[in-house]
């Protein structure tokens, strides 16, 4: 079961929640549904990632547990804050610049993809504690500016 929030009148914001599964393809389409399609296909691999993670590792796949994402659009970015109901993990080992790992994990690694294409797809990744395991990706919405031709 899926349940989603009215956006709010003051701010343009809203919260999905749903129980731990990896079918994700209906949240997915929800969260993008406000997202520029050029932007989409990017934005959408990052966030499977990270729900995948709150499922899987952080919920343990537990359908009695929830995974919580609101979702905030600004002028200047689109952020998502997902939460679940696990211990966490220690962070601070997935805090770097991608210049201190300019490769992804080889492909006998089990695990550590997820959060290079967080890391890579957004531009802040934060994690917090709080009743649970909590990240907030943010992605910079860049204008484009015109030139302006002399003539």
């Amino acid at each position: 079961m899926i349940f989603v929030s009215l956006p709010s009148p003051r701010r343009n914001s809203s919260t999905v929640s749903f129980a731990s599964t990896l079918y994700l393809c209906p949240i997915l389409d929800l969260l993008l549904s406000k997202i520029p399609i050029e932007l989409q296909p990017e934005i959408r691999l990052g966030l499977q990632e990270a729900l995948v993670n709150a499922a899987k590792h952080g919920n343990k796949l537990d359908p009695s547990k929830t995974v919580v994402v609101k979702f905030v659009i600004t002028k200047e970015s689109y952020s998502w804050i997902i939460s679940d109901e696990g211990v966490g993990f220690n962070s601070a080992k997935c805090e770097y610049e991608l210049t201190d790992y300019p490769e992804f994990p080889t492909d006998e690694a089990e695990s550590g993809r997820g959060l290079c294409i967080l890391h890579e797809i957004f531009d802040q990744v934060q994690w917090a504690y709080e009743k649970g395991t909590q990240v907030k990706l943010c992605k910079i919405i860049k204008k484009n500016k015109r030139q302006t031709v002399s003539v």
